[in-house]
């Protein structure tokens, strides 16, 4: 009785270190990658912006309005983008370049305040816009096209400025006209 128990016990540990190693080999390699550590927090409580700053504006049929941008150039600061930040001005934004252009989705995993995603078309005019996107969602917003940048902003900032698709959206990344 006593070596079949011993058997027993060695057949169901195998069995089992066998199932957790091919969940091991099976999982999505994001799965085990590191959560993002919150960004540094400036005095003021919002996370420390990026020290990459330019300049986009967008040319609307109300006028020209201007966003200082944070540059999300990195992988890593993709991948960030805009998490964890408690505020953001309603003149600030935060521009992703792509090259070469190409189709995108943003998500609001871990952003905690409502954005307007705007989705820039390799010649630089407004492809789409996600208004008002949903902190914490998680469900893709896709681009509907390709593209070759993305400008978030404040949730209702578009709306409020009269942000339209079609409007031309000037910054080096697009090409002047």
């Amino acid at each position: 009785m006593t070596l079949m128990t011993t058997i027993g016990r060695r057949a169901l540990a195998l069995v089992v270190l066998a199932l957790f190693s091919s969940a091991l080999i099976a999982a999505p390699a994001q799965a085990w990658q590191a959560k993002p550590k919150p960004a540094p927090v400036a005095a003021h409580g919002a996370a420390k912006p990026s020290a990459k700053l330019d300049t986009v504006e967008i040319l609307t049929s109300r006028g020209r309005v201007r966003f200082t941008v944070e540059l999300a150039v990195t992988k890593a600061e993709q991948e960030r983008g805009l998490m964890f930040r408690k505020s953001l001005a309603p003149d600030r934004g935060m521009l992703f370049p792509y090259n070469p252009p190409q189709r995108a989705a943003f998500w609001m995993k871990n952003t905690l305040i409502p954005l307007d995603i705007i989705y820039i078309a390799p010649d630089g005019r407004v492809l789409s816009i996600a208004r008002n996107a949903v902190p914490h969602d998680e469900t893709p917003i896709p681009s509907g096209g390709i593209i070759r940048g993305v400008l978030e902003i404040p949730g209702g900032r578009a709306a409020q400025l009269g942000i339209l698709p079609g409007d031309r959206v000037l910054n080096k990344i697009f090409p002047k006209g």
